[in-house]
């Protein structure tokens, strides 16, 4: 069982980079526009995203809960291993 809690803790690593690039993509695409190299349409496709999630209504609103809950649990137990 050890593993799993290794794999957890990488996958949980790897989650918290890839939001900080999100991040990281989302401030060049404010301060320079769309043209910036390798960093793509982050703000486009976030805002879809988000569109999409509230034509959906109540499924939109229950999806967005689930990801919030896997978050909220994630910083949970990264805090607990602390």
């Amino acid at each position: 069982m050890h593993y799993l809690e290794e794999v957890k803790k990488w996958l949980g690593e790897f989650t918290e980079i890839f939001l900080l690039l999100v991040a990281l993509g989302i401030i060049a695409n404010i301060l320079f526009g769309e043209t910036v190299p390798f960093v793509g349409n982050v703000v486009p496709n976030l805002t879809a995203l988000i569109a999409d999630l509230g034509e959906n209504g109540l499924v939109g609103l229950i999806a967005l809960a689930v990801i919030l809950y896997l978050f909220q649990r994630r910083r949970a137990f990264a805090q607990q291993q602390q």
